[in-house]
């Protein structure tokens, strides 16, 4: 049996007496990854061999962006990136956010998989993967930005939280009507202001 292709031997040949020494690149999997390693010898019938076990990642999920990330003022799609080596992501926003709804579906590993569900093939079982989740923004319509903090929970339980801060929209200010007449008797005539910010008349 061959050795797996993710460890390393130094060296992997010499003479009488000898020390392999074993390494390999990190595991991002959530699983043990195991292999033997087998060794002959010029004029020995029977080789021997021995087994190897790399410990696994921790079931983890991640923002690429970190604790926080911007989206522009305007409407359209936000997407949020990150990795995860769970079976099963969960999305949901941390708060009361009514605005935005969060997707039926996310990409897993360029799979679509419905938000809560197992993931086909379970692709964290021995390495890490991407995600992403597209969210339907509304325009700021405010002055004031807006913060809506999305969170992804693991199948763990395991869970990490992003910030997503939309900036804030123009200053608006109109008058309707823009001429007025007001009676001989002084009477008043409203004149009605639409704003988002606040103002002064002089």
């Amino acid at each position: 049996m061959a050795k797996p292709s993710w460890l390393n031997l130094n060296p992997s040949t010499g003479s009488g007496n000898g020390t392999i020494a074993n390494s390999a690149s990190a595991h991002t999997g959530r699983t043990a990854r195991t292999g033997t390693v087998t060794i002959t010898g010029v004029g020995v019938s029977t080789p021997a061999a021995y087994k190897v076990t790399q410990t696994p990642k921790s079931e983890f999920a991640s923002f690429d962006n970190g604790a926080e990330m911007s989206a522009p003022k305007a409407a359209g799609t936000v997407t949020v990136e990150g990795k995860t080596n769970s079976q099963k992501l969960t999305f949901a926003w941390a708060g009361s956010v009514s605005d935005v709804a969060i997707p039926a579906k996310y990409s897993a590993n360029g799979t679509q998989t419905d938000n809560a569900a197992s993931i086909t093939g379970d692709p964290g079982a021995t390495a890490e993967f991407p995600f992403s989740i597209e969210l339907e923004f509304p325009a700021n319509e405010t002055i004031e930005e807006i913060v809506r903090t999305l969170k992804v929970t693991a199948n763990g339980g395991q869970a990490v939280q992003i910030a997503i801060k939309q900036a804030a929209g123009d200053a608006k200010l109109s008058v309707s009507p823009t001429e007025i007449t007001i009676p001989q008797n002084g009477s008043a005539v409203s004149v009605t202001v639409t704003s988002n910010t606040s103002w002064t008349a002089a």
